[in-house]
């Protein structure tokens, strides 16, 4: 089972194909799916949609070019917070989630509690949200900013 609790579908060579295919581009109409994953159009429809019901897609998405849409700045912020206690757990976890310049975050181990890519118009944009949006939530101890000068990969692919 997945973590929604539906059973996850065992992946055959040809469900494996499909998600490639469909990381590739998911705009590929049924009938173009097929004829890639060498199926006829019904039985590659069947696929996807098990897949998409079991949650082994969660959703089909359009990836923008940061820089065509104006955002030239991002980093990775790692994140300590004053307390673990389950107050300030719920508040910054609602931070994150209403925050649209945080594009990942996660919890992590090590000295740090999360670990944040944020995207911003400009390098003072993404100060500015630190300074007068991060750390004004008063619980965070502390941070660490690393500035993304060139990305050498970005891929959003799973390796199937």
């Amino acid at each position: 089972m997945n973590a929604s609790g539906k059973n996850m579908p065992e992946l055959d060579d040809t469900d494996r194909r499909i998600l490639r295919l469909l990381q590739q581009d998911s705009t590929l109409s049924t009938q173009a799916l097929a004829e890639k994953a060498g199926l006829s159009a019904s039985p590659a429809w069947r696929r996807v949609r098990r897949m998409i019901e079991s949650g082994m897609i969660r959703r089909q998405v359009a990836l923008i070019d940061p820089a065509q849409a104006g955002l030239h700045a991002m980093a990775y912020v790692q994140v300590s917070l004053l307390d673990h206690t389950e107050q300030s757990l719920a508040r910054f976890d609602r931070f994150v989630q209403t925050e649209d310049q945080i594009i990942e975050c996660a919890t992590i181990t090590g000295t740090s509690d999360y670990h944040m890519k944020i995207i911003a118009p400009d390098p003072e944009g993404l100060e500015d949200f630190i300074m007068r949006r991060l750390l004004a939530l008063g619980i965070v101890r502390g941070t660490v900013t690393n500035f993304v000068l060139r990305q050498t990969k970005y891929t959003t692919a799973m390796p199937l």
